[in-house]
């Protein structure tokens, strides 16, 4: 539906799952529901990136999803993320897109013009300054429209961590100079602001991930306070949780589990991919396949690496499927 060829308003009443609000900015800015798609598929790509040793790798998403939204029904760590690089993707896609010119409503950012001065001392602003307010702004516009329908603890909990996924972006910006001047000297140089790519935005939330922080709301329904009151008060980057995760060792609909049954999994890992904790003590099935893969390699001058094709052979593991390995419900 990304792509769709006609009016705005036959467009936007077809994608599924949006509310009024978001109806509204899709009909008044048409050409940015094609940056959001991207913005989409990207921060789907780093979730898998970053839970691709896990049991849940965030392929639970891919079924059905919707374009954004509460796609864990449990407000665990791992829907925590989920929000965080959701809201980043999509201020990542949109300030992108600005700076490509590929949105009517904005263009580089009109704020970076005339003369600066740094550590380096003066430079003048040039080039094209990625526009991140924008980004953000028309983000925290659309993402958020979702959630400020609610007034519950879920709806607080997800804007939290909406607005730390935003930070994130902002926090890898960049300034990117040019030297002007006799044999590259650096007597006049041009300065702009650019992201950095979207895999360090990722890695930071992935330690937020880690360090995520469980609340509760606290009595006016306002806010949180941590819930161990041995650990210190969420900052406006953290991320925060109320519900200890389930283990997604089977199939389970309500927490967004497929389970790990057919995981490939790490026979010599001692880690979150090793078989024993990957499969749940369930065992696993090892079957021996043959792979092309490339071999001695050797350089050849100047510029040239040439391989042969060599045929490898493989043990694969894989996780063993609990007992009863349909769908599980819980009443």
């Amino acid at each position: 539906y990304m792509g769709a060829v006609g009016s705005s308003r036959v467009m936007c009443d077809n994608v599924p799952g949006l509310v009024s609000r978001q109806r509204q900015l899709c009909r008044r800015h048409p050409e940015a529901m094609l940056s959001i798609g991207r913005g989409v598929a990207a921060w789907t790509a780093e979730c898998q990136h970053q839970f691709r040793r896990h049991r849940w790798d965030c392929s639970a998403l891919e079924r059905g999803q919707r374009l954004l939204g509460r796609v864990l029904m449990r407000s665990s760590r791992e829907s925590a993320f989920v929000h965080a690089i959701s809201s980043a993707g999509v201020v990542f896609a949109i300030t992108r897109a600005c700076s490509q010119g590929e949105l009517k409503s904005c263009s580089c950012d009109p704020k970076k013009k005339g003369s600066a001065k740094d550590s380096k001392g003066r430079f003048d602003w040039g080039g094209c300054s990625d526009n991140i307010d924008y980004g953000i702004k028309f983000a925290r516009a659309f993402v958020d429209a979702k959630e400020r329908k609610g007034k519950d603890a879920r709806a607080l909990m997800n804007l939290h961590n909406n607005r730390a996924g935003r930070k994130a972006v902002k926090r890898f910006l960049k300034q990117e100079c040019k030297c002007h001047g006799v044999s590259g000297s650096c007597t006049l140089r041009t300065c702009w602001l650019a992201m950095a790519d979207f895999r360090k935005t990722g890695d930071y939330l992935w330690k937020k991930y880690n360090g995520a922080i469980q609340v509760v709301m606290n009595q006016d329904g306002t806010g949180f306070t941590v819930a161990n009151k041995r650990f210190k008060k969420p900052t406006k980057n953290d991320l925060v949780y109320f519900e200890s995760s389930p283990d997604y060792c089977i199939r389970d609909r309500d927490v967004g589990s497929l389970g790990t049954a057919g995981r490939v999994c790490n026979q010599t890992s001692r880690g979150m991919d090793s078989c024993e904790v990957m499969c749940c003590g369930r065992g696993y099935d090892t079957s021996r396949v043959s792979r092309m893969t490339k071999c001695e390699c050797k350089f050849h001058w100047c510029c040239a690496v040439r391989c042969q094709d060599c045929l490898e052979v493989v043990d694969i593991h894989t996780c063993k499927a609990p007992k009863s390995a349909g769908w599980i419900s819980q009443t």
